[in-house]
């Protein structure tokens, strides 16, 4: 029996082979994840091979092959941590928290958690090759760009009410692919050069671009504006109270009959 008796036979759903149960074997697939993202990083998916893998984790390759049947699932699992480390990083987000913030100040949390992610080697080959050898991902598609389009426009929606839902997803689309373009950029520079574009350029960027539209004086105009009770969504003065929501006050536009919270 070897040492890896412990691992489950049953085939995984994240390219594993086998599910390690105990720490040793968890460490070994980490190690392993993190080896693959350096070849991945120095050769390329296509030029990279198990053997490359195996000598950069120090590990043998029938140890390797222990865990992962071959390059794709290696890469399939990378996918999945990557998949998992973002969306833990959306639902960190206290998003009624942070959108009473300066703008620059909320800007500034949301770049941090990005830049944090980034820090990950996983995550940093998996951004780097979505977007120049996208043909080899299985699991990781357009859908999550969306995503973060919609995680965005959430937080603006909630900062100002009055941006209608074309407003906000062309916003948020802006910002996402602008931000996109920077980080990539970012990801191929030395480590100093990449944490300054993370740090200070997107932070930047995102706070020039938002300021008409979410800025903190546009913040104070839209609480006098309130005050009148305006709907955000037709603009129509003819409003009533519609019950709470989480202790804010609801209202109910009589024209266009949507609601909308203050």
């Amino acid at each position: 029996m070897t040492n890896d008796s412990y691992l489950s036979t049953n085939k995984s759903t994240d390219g594993l082979r086998r599910q390690p149960r105990q720490k040793r074997g968890k460490d070994r697939v980490e190690k392993i994840l993190e080896a693959a993202a350096a070849v991945f990083d120095e050769v390329g998916y296509e030029a990279a091979t198990t053997h490359q893998i195996a000598a950069k984790a120090g590990t043998a390759v029938g140890s390797l092959y222990q865990f992962f049947p071959d390059k794709a699932s290696i890469f399939n699992t990378m996918e999945l941590r990557h998949t998992e480390r973002v969306k833990a990083m959306w639902a960190q987000t206290d998003v009624e928290a942070i959108v009473s913030l300066p703008l620059r100040q909320m800007i500034d949390l949301l770049v941090k958690a990005i830049s944090q992610l980034f820090e990950n080697p996983v995550s940093r080959v998996m951004f780097i090759q979505f977007y120049t050898n996208r043909q080899v991902f299985q699991s990781i598609d357009e859908s999550m760009t969306q995503e973060a389009i919609n995680f965005l426009a959430d937080i603006l929606q909630h900062r100002n009410p009055l941006l209608n839902d074309l407003q906000l997803s062309l916003i948020s689309e802006v910002c996402v692919h602008s931000s996109n373009a920077v980080i990539l950029s970012a990801l191929r520079n030395s480590d100093l050069q990449r944490r300054q574009m993370l740090a200070q350029e997107i932070e930047d960027l995102l706070v020039a671009y938002l300021e008409p539209y979410v800025g903190d004086t546009v913040g104070n105009k839209l609480h006098d504006v309130m005050k009148v009770m305006i709907c955000p969504h037709c603009y129509s003065k003819q409003v009533s109270k519609n019950g709470l929501r989480r202790g804010k006050q609801c209202y109910l536009c009589k024209d266009c009959r949507k609601q909308f919270v203050t």
